[in-house]
């Protein structure tokens, strides 16, 4: 079997049924209905205009990701009206929290103290360097979620968009081996659409039923501040890309709801153009 060359003609549909992981199946039917592969990275210190962003794109998208400990005015009623928009509008809610610690720490930060991830973000992500301890360690916490039916993921970063990041090679293979190890809770990878080779390499060793989702998806630029790498949507897409991740290309624009509809066009497009 080619993987690659199925990975990129296979639909989204197609790939679900393959999935052991709940929440990657529904990831993967909730971008074939509403026709969309995009993620919006609101990493804004506002909760007001998290929410308000999150209503406006609502539509647009098929995963919000946050960074919830950036915000100086966080509070539990603020989750819960993000968790209202999730239903109203269909995406799910993506904490890009990048566990990377023991087993028995990472548990307690997902399941405990201010933010209780666990409780309300349908995916989250974790660093493979410190070992298989840390998918444990949040598995432990998600099964039983998932036995009442919640959607419940994890991906781990197998590449990053930095300048300089050691997430390449060797340790982007190992990353992969220990995803395949846990089918039903780790849905996929973060893969690095700035470097197209390699993430054209990481999509063909990835299963068919593992999403491979890519920050740093920037229109008309290369370089950002501090080390950031982009692609443009098309080039992320075409390299095995399965989900976009968009931030300042639509938070920074003056029209963030006309910038996401164009990334969620050309995003589409590009998944459609491969499969032929």
């Amino acid at each position: 079997m080619n993987r690659l060359k199925d990975r990129l003609s296979l639909s989204y549909s197609d790939r679900a049924e393959l999935s052991s992981s709940n929440c990657g199946k529904k990831l993967f039917e909730l971008m074939e209905e509403k026709k969309t592969n995009l993620t919006f990275a609101v990493d804004i210190p506002d909760s007001q205009k998290v929410l308000r962003l999150s209503r406006d794109l609502g539509e647009e998208i098929a995963v919000l990701k946050t960074h919830i400990d950036i915000l100086p005015d966080y509070c539990p009623a603020f989750i819960e009206e993000l968790k209202d928009l999730s239903k109203d509008f269909d995406f799910l809610l993506f904490e890009d929290r990048k566990f990377i610690d023991i087993g028995n720490t990472v548990k307690l930060q997902y399941s405990c103290g201010f933010y209780n991830i666990a409780n309300w973000a349908h995916i989250t992500n974790a660093h493979a360097l410190p070992g298989p301890g840390v998918i444990d360690g949040l598995y432990e916490v998600a099964k039983p979620m998932m036995k009442r039916g919640l959607n419940r993921g994890i991906v781990l970063l197998a590449q990053m968009t930095s300048k300089g990041t050691l997430a390449t090679g060797e340790y982007t293979e190992k990353t992969v081996a220990m995803a395949n190890k846990y089918p039903e809770y780790v849905m996929g990878f973060i893969g690095a659409g700035s470097v197209p080779s390699d993430l054209n390499k990481l999509a063909s060793m990835a299963e068919l039923h593992q999403i491979i989702m890519t920050p740093g998806v920037k229109m008309g630029a290369r370089y950002g501040a501090l080390g950031q790498r982009y692609a443009g949507p098309e080039e992320a897409v075409a390299a095995g890309s399965d989900n976009i991740i968009v931030g300042s290309g639509i938070y920074e624009t003056n029209d963030p709801i006309e910038a996401a509809r164009k990334y969620r066009e050309i995003g589409w497009e590009a998944y459609i153009t491969r499969m032929k």
